[in-house]
């Protein structure tokens, strides 16, 4: 019987996010965590935005989760695959980044979001900390 991976939790984007070297944490308007390394957010809490809604009442989600990616397409290959939670709004059109709900990471194991956090800090990282980061953990 296949082992069935733990489920993300939002404590799990915590500790992640400052797993990876050189982070830093910033505090939004809100008190809201921003990771960030060499000054770059790589993820953030963000705060409710009328762009990130639900469809049947209007409320703003409360609990968006931003996450920077490589590429377009990183962006595209995570917000068209209907298996995942991520999404993205009009407002980051032409932003390199995925959002995602809190209350939605359950819907990702706990690994794949730590591979989703690397990869957030690899986009913003200088190439010298990703290069250093790399060598130490080669791609398996």
């Amino acid at each position: 019987m296949a082992v069935q991976p733990r489920p993300a939790r939002v404590e799990d984007v915590h500790a992640l996010a400052l797993g990876m070297p050189h982070v830093t944490v910033e505090r939004g308007p809100k008190g809201n965590a921003v990771y960030q390394v060499g000054r770059k957010s790589f993820v953030f809490f963000r705060t409710p935005r009328p762009d990130a809604t639900d469809p049947e009442t209007g409320e703003r989600h409360p609990d968006v989760i931003v996450f920077w990616v490589e590429s377009e397409a990183d962006k595209l290959a995570l917000v068209q695959d209907r298996s995942t939670p991520f999404f993205t709004t009009a407002h980051f059109d032409g932003h390199l980044s995925v959002l995602v709900r809190a209350s939605r990471l359950g819907e990702l194991g706990r690994d794949e979001l730590a591979e989703i956090v690397q990869d957030a800090w690899l986009a913003r990282a200088s190439p010298r900390r990703r290069d250093a980061w790399l060598a130490e953990h080669p791609p398996g």
